[in-house]
């Protein structure tokens, strides 16, 4: 299982170039591309969304939270945030469901890399 953020899923849809961009058609060839929740949920909300483009996030696999999750994400939030460091919500549940799953991140989103040094979020691009 890969999970992937908002920023690499847009810039999937919208053609972009980049590396991330190739990893998720790699990821979801070899059937392995998940959505975290707020991913989901972050997708979905956007202004005139296609039908086509609904119902491909729709039919990509996604992932529930798991008991205590909510709490987990407070903590590392809180733990990155007393060290001076940018951790936004969304971005902060991101990870805690890529850590509670072992599931590395495709994105090109840099706020994470505080996740990924502080808790060893392994991330993609």
């Amino acid at each position: 299982m890969i999970a992937v953020d908002t920023s690499s899923f847009v810039a999937f849809l919208a053609g972009e170039e980049g590396t991330d961009v190739e990893l998720v058609m790699q990821a979801i060839e070899g059937e392995l591309l998940t959505f975290p929740p707020v991913v989901v949920a972050e997708l979905l909300s956007a202004r005139n969304l296609r039908d086509d483009v609904k119902s491909t996030i729709l039919a990509l696999p996604h992932m529930e939270t798991t008991s205590g999750y909510w709490q987990r994400v407070g903590e590392a939030r809180a733990k990155i945030l007393a060290d001076g460091k940018k951790a936004n919500l969304a971005d902060s549940m991101i990870a805690v469901f890529c850590l509670d799953n072992g599931a590395p991140l495709i994105t090109r989103d840099r706020d994470y890399r505080h996740f990924a040094d502080m808790f060893d979020l392994r991330l993609m691009a």
